[in-house]
């Protein structure tokens, strides 16, 4: 009977184990970093859902459903602080959803969560970024005004960029059939885009930033299939700070207003957008 009770065991652990089995890694380190900036690479094959968490140099991968993830790339200029200033998550590629779900200035850890719905193998990469100077929140008065002629020039070089092909990718999205669906991805992506062309210090970024992380926090509930309207007004609430407060051109903060505009009638018709 003990024999069979073991090998009974051995069954359920051999079935369970993989779904939450770890594979960890120490960080390829590349240089190209100035002091008090920053950025990791990281690469991962995911068939099913998977986690990510990078502390200093060394990341943990972790399988949360489906075939064992895989890693294929982790490089950085250093490793990440414990508290790194001005930090930014970005998903690069692949086809599913990437979530920050921990953010380093709340423990020491970034936890990146990948959801591939999908039926096969994924490829995916995101960017870990910190940079110097901004400590994760607006400082006080006086440093608003602080390097005036740094932010005029960074100002000017942003007017210089050639944005055509991101407002012809955005106008494309919504012409397609299925964008109340992927709302909320859109607006994130709008708002890293805003990110890119703001001058990377100072409470424009900090707002920038808070709308992210109230944008992730509605998302990791939606894919447990929880709507909460409360997480949706705070992420209206970050937005409409971004609009009436930051430096913004006139054709992004009319994208960000259009992007406050959706969001509204979502809370009002959630139902008509597929949430539950």
């Amino acid at each position: 009977m003990y024999a069979r009770s073991f090998l009974a065991m051995a069954a359920l652990a051999a079935m369970v184990g993989p779904a939450s089995a770890e594979d960890r890694r120490r960080a390829t380190m590349r240089g190209g970093g100035s002091p008090g900036e920053g950025k990791c690479t990281i690469e991962i094959v995911v068939d099913g859902a998977a986690e990510v968490e990078v502390r200093g140099d060394t990341a943990v991968l972790r399988n949360l459903a489906g075939a064992q993830p895989e890693w294929r790339r982790f490089e950085c200029t250093g490793p990440l602080p414990g508290n790194p200033a001005n930090f930014r998550f970005q998903g690069v590629d692949g086809r599913g959803r990437q979530t920050l779900i921990r953010d380093p200035r709340n423990g020491g850890a970034a936890v990146v969560r990948i959801e591939d719905p999908s039926g096969g193998r994924e490829g995916y990469k995101f960017d870990l970024m910190w940079g110097g100077g901004f400590p994760g929140g607006p400082g006080p008065g006086p440093d608003r005004d602080r390097d005036r002629g740094d932010r005029d020039r960074f100002d000017r070089d942003r007017d210089r960029h050639d944005d055509d092909a991101y407002y012809r990718d955005r106008d494309d999205f919504f012409r397609g059939g299925d964008w109340r669906q992927r709302l909320f991805e859109r607006v994130r992506v709008d708002v890293d885009h805003v990110r890119s062309v703001t001058f990377p210090f100072g409470a424009d970024q900090y707002r920038l930033a808070n709308t992210i992380q109230q944008l992730n926090e509605l998302q990791e509930k939606l894919a447990r299939g929880r709507y909460d309207r409360r997480e949706l007004d705070d992420v209206i609430e970050a937005l409409q700070r971004v609009v009436r407060d930051n430096r913004l051109s006139r054709r992004d903060r009319d994208i960000l207003a259009d992007d406050l505009d959706r969001l509204r009638d979502f809370r009002g018709r959630y139902r008509d957008y597929g949430a539950r």
